[in-house]
């Protein structure tokens, strides 16, 4: 699609921000039973979007908002090789408007972003369940990683 327009999320998208956020968590909760019950947030958008080390980005055709996906540099653990990584989440888009490389093109323009800061390694969390998106993030050039696996007793 050439109409779709890639730009910085402001304070103005907030509500729309939580609104992805929740539709993902309503997703993912078929994945994880440890969810919590009723609202639950993974993000504090008003720290993301006001920091250095993050960019909130959303996509929007005609002025409508329809994806989102958000990059954070993190402290890499004292073990790794490198000090920082970029994180990728947040990825979402409508879904009247999946299968048009909107997500790909949010994913390029954060990898650029990351790229800006001189890191060198990007991970993201995805449900092993979850067959959707990990196709996508194969496509798109991640690789499997490690499995956190867990117990319930």
């Amino acid at each position: 699609m050439d109409n779709i327009k890639i730009r910085e999320a402001t304070e103005n998208d907030l509500t729309l921000l939580i609104e992805f956020e929740q539709e993902i968590i309503k997703y993912e909760r078929a994945f994880d039973d440890c969810l919590k019950e009723g609202e639950t947030h993974y993000y504090n958008f008003q720290d993301l979007i006001t920091s250095l080390k993050a960019k909130i980005l959303v996509a929007e055709i005609d002025n409508e908002v329809v994806g989102s996906g958000y990059a954070e540099i993190k402290k890499a653990e004292p073990y790794l090789k490198y000090c920082e990584y970029g994180y990728i989440g947040l990825m979402y888009v409508k879904p009247k408007y999946r299968g048009k490389g909107i997500n790909i093109q949010i994913l390029q323009t954060l990898k650029e972003w990351i790229i800006t800061k001189q890191i060198s390694e990007i991970r993201l969390v995805v449900y092993d369940e979850n067959t959707l998106a990990k196709n996508a993030y194969w496509k798109a050039g991640f690789k499997g990683h490690v499995l956190e696996m867990r117990m319930a007793i």
